[in-house]
């Protein structure tokens, strides 16, 4: 048996081991250099915002099978790396709707962003800018068209839209949102009522909000967060110009379970941008709004938030295009929370993808700086995966890369 040669260990043996990293003084910053995953920057942020702000960007709707099976999708991928390729450059731009993005990843749009964290909107969209991505404002956003166009001037800015009872509101919306420059309009067509989203009601995240006690003591001790919302001018909607009246009010004006494709038309006619659909569940559907004159679709659940067990994007992906074909954008939206996912989804024929709670993390973590850490958490993460599968550009990216399976398996009923 080899029996170790033993010495005392001399100090310059030890040196080199304990070398410590210098302590930086902001605990933003120094929380956020040690966050390495969009799941590190959601522990972040659920430890410093109250549960009703953290839970409404976090839950979904009913028992939120939608939102655990979307993410089960990407887990459930097999990724296939092509060996002794040359990656040492790596080209993460693509093209959507038009003109180019640095990565092939945007900022979904969110409702009630001021409430994650009170920079809202104008931290993502300045993030947005200065990583060359697109940010889509919500119309249930916390700050107006115009403000959030003065803040990111050079950001590409897409505006979405619900399909509301009042017509006027949204002819109003668009015209503001043209005169802006914000270049697209996303179409939300999953929401002819609300989902039933529990934790929101157990919160008293409801509109107008009845906040319990228990919600109130919660928050009392995340001082940053109450400090920002009682110094910062109040919540206002980005869809309320005028200020017509109670939250309540204003927000009643947006489902409308009587919409139909006719109505998808009518917008259409009033916008002459780029179109895209927000919501498409089905094949069938992808189809009917591109013969109606979408630009393209975004296959999305609502990030599971709307009806539970809807079907999984990802598994419905390969076939919307399919149908779609070259006739427009196929983008993404719903589970991703890695790089990884994000190529997988361009492998199986997405175009782009819009991306939610993973910056919401980031943002209710740290602000805009928050924004960016997760936006170079996946842009990191979406350059490594390309050069393990051998791939320099997302272009070369396909089917021969990933395999898709899933848990469950399809039942027809008879």
């Amino acid at each position: 048996m080899t029996e170790l040669q033993r010495r005392v260990p001399r100090p310059r043996d030890l040196s080199p081991l304990l070398k410590l990293k210098p302590r930086q003084r902001n605990g933003t910053a120094r929380r956020l250099a040690e966050a390495h995953s969009i799941w590190d920057l959601r522990r972040i942020a659920k430890r410093r915002t109250p549960s009703g702000p953290f839970n409404y960007a976090d839950g979904a709707a009913d028992a939120e099978i939608s939102m655990r099976r979307s993410r089960q999708a990407f887990e459930d991928l097999e990724l296939q790396p092509g060996i002794l390729r040359d990656v040492s450059v790596t080209d993460t731009s693509t093209n959507v709707l038009g003109a180019n993005a640095a990565l092939p990843f945007g900022t979904a749009p969110t409702g009630f962003t001021r409430m994650m964290h009170s920079a809202g909107e104008l931290a993502v969209a300045a993030a947005a800018e200065r990583a060359g991505v697109p940010f889509a404002l919500s119309a249930l956003g916390t700050t107006s068209i115009e403000k959030v166009a003065e803040a990111a001037p050079k950001a590409r800015k897409w505006f979405q839209l619900y399909l509301w009872k009042d017509r006027d509101l949204s002819l109003q919306l668009v015209a503001n949102a043209k005169a802006a420059g914000y270049e697209a309009l996303l179409v939300t067509v999953d929401v002819p009522v609300g989902g039933n989203r529990l934790r929101d009601l157990r919160n008293g995240m409801t509109i107008p909000p009845q906040l319990t006690m228990k919600t109130f003591a919660d928050a009392s001790y995340r001082w940053q967060w109450w400090f920002d919302f009682l110094t910062t001018e109040p919540y206002s909607f980005a869809f309320d110009t005028t200020g017509r009246g109670s939250t309540g009010d204003v927000v009643r004006l947006l489902t409308d379970p009587t919409v139909t494709f006719e109505d998808l038309a009518w917008l259409r006619a009033a916008w002459d941008g780029p179109l895209l659909v927000k919501g498409i569940q089905s094949v069938r559907d992808a189809q009917q709004v591109m013969d109606r004159g979408a630009d393209g679709v975004v296959v999305s659940n609502h990030g599971g938030r709307q009806l539970d067990r809807a079907p999984v994007p990802l598994h419905l992906l390969p076939q919307v295009v399919d149908a779609v074909g070259e006739r427009g954008a196929v983008v993404l939206d719903t589970g991703i929370m890695h790089g990884a996912d994000i190529v997988a989804a361009l492998a199986l024929g997405a175009d782009f993808t819009l991306v939610g709670r993973a910056f919401l993390y980031g943002l209710m973590a740290g602000g805009e700086a928050g924004v960016s850490r997760a936006i170079e958490i996946l842009a990191s993460e979406v350059r490594r995966t390309m050069k393990l599968l051998g791939v320099t550009t997302v272009d070369e990216l396909s089917s021969e890369h990933v395999r898709l399976m899933s848990r469950r398996t399809s039942i027809r009923m008879s």
